[in-house]
């Protein structure tokens, strides 16, 4: 009997080896793609020195406007100029301030608890000159309000903390806006311009007069781990615009905003084009989030041109439109090399899945309706989503068609029956959609000969 139970046991162990070897051959491949990261762009540093604050004269009451403390307070780590950089602490406690700038080789850091707000004082909010490649303020002509927070030619550049939160107060613009009274077009929360090594994550933001985090003629930035919140109905709050910049890299985030959650840009009509500075090499990876506009989106203003994109693994729920392609006639450029794989919709009232050719307004009368953009290489990857009002619109431009439009396991169900896909002016393939796809799509990768990029 002994020998009976040994036998069957070296026999079931001959079995189970192999499987057993092959498990732990493939548990670090399932690892590696469990933990797949762009973070190392710009990792969190950290820094040599701590200061506080309240060394500057920082009051948390929420009362007294600390504007000055935060001036000085980088002035000092401006000049001082700390081997390995420095910490700017803000403990626990409501911060008042109107805006400021941040200095290379610095962190700032939101002890939980602390909760920095931005004054309402909107008669006494600085100007600053509108951005090269959008020609005038995106809202109003002329100048723009300064960001809250803001950073021009910069470094290595730290915003971190312990779930700390930054508040825009952003209601007093809002409302402005809608009474039609702005003199300036409303400041973002947080603006990069120029710099490298750029790092925002484990905060709140919250209440944001306009943009939330803009990163405009940049490279290498990390926005990881982040909470994005705005009312529903505040205007143009998108959450993070990449604006003619190359090596972004957004991740980990919940947004719930009033505008696009994540929208790429690279500047708007004969400006864009002029100063000709793309967005390029930008991942978007594990964001949930819920808008009234879109999950993601490209463009409308992309006439520097938008390549190599990368969006996966991504949430979207109670949205206009889930992945949102826009741009039109005279935006000129390109969008091309985008690839968009594993995202699952929910409650997406407009459609699932929109290519336009037709979305945006111009800055002026000046813009040339030769300048034709191009949409080119967009393939769209194991997306499933339930309650979708219409599963999509691919309509390109007749002058210049979209050309390879890939669609592959695209299951989008709505909440009305014969639901269709409307396409135009668009080339490509489908396989394995649902509903089924347009007659414009080829029916096999092989058939349209153009979807292997």
């Amino acid at each position: 009997m002994a020998t009976s139970s040994f036998r069957g046991g070296l026999a079931m162990a001959v079995v189970l080896l192999p499987l057993l070897l092959l498990l732990a051959l493939l548990a670090p491949l399932q690892c590696a793609a469990a933990a797949a990261t762009c973070v190392g762009l710009a990792p969190a540093k950290r820094r040599r020195e701590v200061i506080s604050i309240t060394e500057f004269g920082g009051v948390g009451e929420g009362r007294t406007v600390n504007t000055w403390a935060f001036r000085k307070a980088v002035y000092r780590i401006e000049h001082q100029r700390r081997r390995g950089g420095t910490e700017l602490r803000v403990p626990a406690g409501t911060w008042l301030t109107g805006s400021f700038n941040l200095t290379s080789h610095m962190t700032l850091f939101l002890a939980r608890g602390a909760v920095l707000k931005a004054t309402t004082d909107t008669r006494r909010w600085p100007l600053v000159e509108p951005l090269p490649s959008y020609g005038r303020g995106r809202e109003m002509p002329g100048a723009r309000y300064a960001s809250f927070i803001s950073g021009n030619g910069l470094r290595d550049v730290v915003i971190t903390g312990d779930k700390g939160v930054i508040d825009g107060q952003g209601e007093v613009w809002w409302n402005m806006w809608r009474r039609r009274t702005l003199q300036h077009t409303r400041p973002n929360l947080v603006e990069f311009m120029h710099s490298t090594g750029i790092h925002i994550s484990n905060i709140v933001l919250k209440n944001s007069p306009f943009w939330n985090i803009h990163p405009v003629y940049c490279n290498n930035v990390v926005v990881t781990n982040m909470m994005i919140l705005a009312p529903h109905d505040s205007p143009n709050t998108d959450g993070v615009d990449p604006d003619s910049s190359t090596n972004v890299c957004i991740e980990d985030s919940y947004i719930s905003t009033g505008d696009d959650l994540v929208a790429i840009k690279s500047g708007w009509d004969e400006y864009g084009i002029a100063y000709g500075r793309p967005s390029s090499a930008i991942t978007i990876r594990r964001v949930r989030g819920s808008s009234p506009f879109s999950g993601i989106a490209i463009g409308s203003e992309a006439s520097g041109g938008v390549s190599d994109v990368l969006v996966e693994d991504c949430s979207i729920f109670n949205s206009g439109y889930g992945i949102h392609i826009k741009t039109n006639v005279g935006r000129g450029g390109y969008i091309k090399n985008v690839t968009v794989d594993n995202v699952r919709m929910s409650g997406v009232r407009v459609a699932g899945v929109r290519i336009a050719g037709d979305a945006g307004d111009h800055p002026d009368a000046h813009f040339s309706q030769l300048a034709v953009p191009t949409v080119d290489a967009v393939r769209i990857t194991n997306v499933w989503g339930v309650g979708v009002q219409q599963p999509g619109s691919l309509e390109g431009i007749r002058s210049s068609p979209f050309t390879r439009i890939c669609l592959s396991n695209v299951k989008l169900f709505g909440w009305r029956n014969g639901a269709a896909w409307r396409c135009r002016d668009v080339r490509g393939a489908a396989l394995g959609v649902r509903p089924s796809p347009c007659a414009e799509l080829a029916t096999s990768f092989a058939a349209a000969g153009s979807c292997s990029f």
